[in-house]
């Protein structure tokens, strides 16, 4: 669960995209993609040889794990997963199709089908090699000045909105969130995050001489002899070092005030002035910039200086490696399998590469998100499930609503500051009003890298029109398949997309208890974040405001306090302890969002006569419902990653770190006073 409005004319959206697939399908007699069914509380999971009350997770998922080990192209396996795997299978039918439909007048069947071929093409990607990024190498040496970066690194698209120096972008004015303002923020690190570069540690070490092993093995694959390639890595990971120790750590990124520097183009300038900032945004075509934020000032002041002392020389090193590192998986074998060894297999302990059609889908998926998406929502989300899912949420929220009330730790101004809160948040639900026209993209199906950079480069100049607008409430952050959920803070929204809302997940066939014990707790994860020692910052309009009393504020911090310390006490992998501070409003939310569940289906089921199931009390498949939702299994190497660089704790924290903050559980487990699902009152941490 991570950081969704009603959609009008839904009955005919659907029949036009149906009637879309159909002719699609009828033209190359292909089978129906189909969705397998699991249920949201499934008894053969259970382990029952482990006492509830000792190990909620272990009990609850046991079964699981032992049936479910992690297939050897994954890092780590999960419900999460399982489903998202579920998704690619029947998005590869949709593409498949599509693919086939070399004559079809649809646009979103002619360009998702053109770009999967492309990606499936891998004949044609093999005779390529690295020919796609040939022009943006050619265009690295023929600088013959410092003067000329500004200018290079405008006209050189990454995939996935990166740039070679920096993190470009639009977002919304953190004091006027109705505006569209532009945004840059630090990056150029190729490793997950900047504490690979920077701690002490033998493992930290270990990987940096790993990296150092990949680095110099992508420079000989574009063509350098092994002496030359090994003095190029040393100088990349040097240049990064740098930049890496300017970075903002991921705890001080989740302050938004740290983020929030406004300032004009002549103050950018005169913050790095050796980049010719004006050379970029004119070269770029970005409208007139009346404000820009800078989230990390200090990153800039050491470009600056990075600019102003390495070598041309040096710089186009750098950027040879930024352009074949970021497209190597796109081009030929020989990169993609450098690339997977690196960052999947090392790094993560994948023991196998992804099957080629596994990797096209989620290429697909990413880069035409809301092309796939139409087909997609058109097969598995019905007006129904959109009406259903629509009503636990406005239950949650009454439940949100009746909380704030009853707190005792709050005074009434700010109540009524969080009330308003509340009643602003937009709720999205499915898949967005509006979809994204890519007809304006030149797609081909023998140059996928292409493809990949054209796709890259319509996203960015999509966004930098957006400068100067008023904000667009109705998109989206991620894809309608996406199997997750999120909250944005400046937004005010919550946004469940349609692969989020399946069995097991989200199950119409299921009584209320598990549904809302798992779809419910990520309903109030998200609506909790709103509230949680990040989302609280921003006000009802998703301004960044103090809408606290000080008193308040003092208390909820010492209230989110005990989470940080109950959280940071677990050991993860070897003896890496939990970052409580940065997995702090992930755990607030998974605490808060429970809660909230739990009374909603309290109020939804009041006047039924809720009976055993299974063995099972309602309020024992509430719980069961909760926990399975996570059940997982991880690779050491993954869960090394994550401790660094996720906001979320591990699924065994996530639940267990819950209920034990939760009497309810206790009481429908009969759980004895010192047993460890069991806090003493005075140890419970409470928030909302």
């Amino acid at each position: 669960m991570t950081i969704s409005e009603s959609l009008a004319g839904c009955a005919i959206l659907l029949s036009f995209f149906l009637a879309t697939l159909v002719e699609a399908q009828t033209a190359t007699k292909q089978a129906e993609p189909a969705f397998p069914y699991s249920p949201s509380l499934d008894v053969t999971s259970l382990d029952k040889s482990v006492d509830p009350c000792v190990d909620l997770y272990h009990y609850s998922c046991g079964g699981w794990q032992k049936r479910n080990p992690i297939p050897a192209d994954q890092t780590s396996w999960s419900v999460y997963g399982k489903l998202y795997e579920d998704n690619l299978n029947f998005l590869r039918g949709i593409l498949e199709q599509a693919a086939a439909s070399t004559g079809s007048s649809d646009p979103v069947t002619q360009e998702i089908g053109t770009f999967y071929a492309a990606c499936s093409d891998e004949t044609t990607i093999e005779k390529q090699g690295a020919a796609g990024i040939q022009p943006s190498l050619d265009a690295i040496a023929r600088m013959k000045s410092p003067d000329e970066i500004a200018s290079l690194v405008a006209h050189i698209t990454l995939p996935y909105g990166r740039s070679m120096l920096f993190g470009p972008g639009t977002g919304q004015d953190p004091d006027n969130s109705e505006q569209e303002i532009s945004d840059i923020d630090q990056g150029g690190l190729r490793l997950p995050d900047r504490d690979y570069y920077t701690k002490d540690d033998d493992k930290s070490k270990e990987i940096r001489q790993r990296y150092l092993q990949h680095v110099q093995r992508v420079f000989e694959l574009l063509g350098e002899t092994a002496e030359t390639a090994k003095n190029s890595a040393a100088t990349i990971v040097r240049m990064e070092t740098a930049l890496a120790n300017a970075s903002l750590t991921r705890v001080e990124r989740r302050d938004p005030y740290k983020l929030k520097n406004k300032m004009q183009v002549e103050d950018l300038v005169r913050l790095a002035p050796k980049f010719d900032w004006k050379v970029y945004y004119r070269e770029l075509h970005y409208p007139k910039i009346e404000v820009l934020n800078v989230d990390a000032t200090g990153f800039f002041k050491q470009l600056n200086t990075e600019l102003g002392t390495e070598p041309l020389a040096n710089w186009k090193t750098y950027f040879r490696f930024q352009v074949a590192d970021s497209y190597s998986q796109f081009l030929s074998a020989a990169f993609v399998q450098e690339n997977f060894d690196f960052y999947r297999k090392y790094l993560r302990g994948a023991a196998e590469q992804q099957p080629r059609w596994k990797r096209c889908v989620q290429y697909t998926d990413f880069n035409l998100s809301d092309a796939l998406g139409q087909a997609y929502v058109a097969k598995v989300f019905s007006p129904e499930l959109k009406q259903s899912t629509l009503d636990m949420v406005k239950r949650i929220e009454a439940a949100m609503g009746q909380r704030i009330q009853q707190l005792d730790w709050m005074s009434p101004e700010t109540k009524q500051q969080a009330r308003a809160k509340l009643a602003g948040i937009r709720n999205k639900i499915g898949y967005p009003d509006k979809w994204h026209d890519y007809r304006s993209i030149t797609l081909t199906r023998d140059d996928f890298a292409g493809d990949i950079l054209r796709t890259a480069q319509f996203e960015q100049q999509r966004q930098i029109k957006k400068i100067g607008q008023p904000v667009d409430h109705g998109e989206w952050e991620i894809s309608p398949p996406t199997v997750d959920a999120y909250f944005n803070p400046q937004m005010n929204d919550v946004n469940f997309p349609a692969g989020v809302l399946q069995p097991p997940l989200y199950d119409p066939k299921m009584d209320d208890a598990p549904n809302y014990g798992n779809t419910g707790g990520t309903i109030g994860h998200e609506l909790t974040h709103g509230f949680d020692d990040e989302g609280s910052q921003f006000d009802a309009k998703g301004n960044l405001k103090e809408w606290w009393t000080k008193d308040d504020r003092t208390k909820f911090n010492s209230r989110t306090q005990c989470v940080d310390d109950q959280y940071s006490k677990y050991v993860v992998v070897d003896d890496m302890h939990l970052n409580g501070k940065l997995t702090l409003g992930e755990n607030v939310a998974d605490l808060g969002g429970e809660i909230l569940a739990y009374i909603a289906w309290k109020d939804a089921t009041k006047d039924k006569n809720l009976q055993p199931v299974d063995g099972f009390t309602p309020e024992q498949r509430f719980f069961i419902g909760y926990a399975q939702w996570d059940c997982s299994n991880d690779r050491p190497e993954d869960l090394r990653v994550r401790t660094n660089t996720d906001p979320h704790s591990p699924g065994e924290y996530r639940i267990n770190g819950v209920v034990v903050n939760m009497p309810e559980f206790a009481h429908a487990f009969s759980c004895k006073t010192g047993q460890p699902m069991v806090n003493d009152t005075a140890k419970i941490c409470r928030v909302w």
